[in-house]
Formats: structure tokens, C-alpha cells, sequence
């Protein structure tokens, strides 16, 4: 079965640091890209970061770019996603996210974790 399994995120004071994990099975890791998303209350879902399958090319939406970092461990199909310098601009619901991923069953065009909470707040 094809997962995304999502841990880390919780409460925060701005400045501070907090760290997500998504744990990924079922399918070839190594494969994908993968992404960060997040959404606010009342805003769209948005891209946050994006890292490419052997972990060499990153891209990074400008409102986080130089505070947040993606990485991947494809030994342990792990990406997480270190953020930095938090600012109560950054609370939202964070997804992690792999797109068109072909199994021998099937094909899934979306995978999304299952989303965790981060609060930035004093």
C-alpha cells in the first residue's frame, strides 16, 4: 500500500526551529520527487519545498527560502523538512506529498501524509 506517514510539528515561539518527518512505503522511494505543502485556516494550500529523487535539486517557495531546508534519506525513504527562524506567518497544516506514482496495481496521481499541525506563538 502506498503511504505517506507524517510526524514532527506542534507548538513553537516565533524564532524558534521545529523539524517535520514523512516516513514513505509501497512504492520506489528513491523514485520521486517529494514535496512539503501547507495550508493555513482560510488560505489555499501552498508549496512549500520540493526535492528532487536523489536529493540533489531543491526549490523552495520564497516566503521560506534561507529558513526552511528539505532533505531525504532514501536508504530509509525518509524527507523532512527543518524549519528555522519561525514566524507566526508559518502556522499551517504541513502535508507532505508525492505525485504519480506508478505501482504494478496502479497508478496514484496524488499521495498525501496525513497532515500535521504547526503553531507558532508566543
Amino acid at each position: 500500500q502506498v503511504r505517506l506517514w507524517q510526524s514532527g510539528g506542534g507548538l513553537v515561539q516565533p524564532g524558534g526551529s521545529l523539524r517535520l518527518s514523512c516516513a514513505a512505503s509501497g512504492f520506489t522511494f528513491s523514485t520521486y520527487a517529494m514535496n512539503w505543502y501547507r495550508q493555513a485556516p482560510g488560505k489555499e494550500r501552498e508549496l512549500v519545498a520540493t526535492i528532487s529523487g536523489d536529493g540533489g535539486s531543491t526549490i523552495y517557495a520564497d516566503a521560506v527560502k534561507g529558513r526552511f531546508t528539505i532533505s531525504r534519506d532514501n536508504a530509509e525513504s525518509t524527507v523532512d523538512l527543518q524549519m528555522n527562524s519561525l514566524t507566526p506567518e508559518d502556522a499551517a497544516k504541513y502535508y507532505c506529498n508525492t505525485k504519480n506514482v506508478v505501482t504494478a496495481i496502479h497508478t496514484y496521481l496524488e499521495v498525501w501524509g496525513q497532515g500535521t499541525l504547526v503553531t507558532v506563538s508566543s
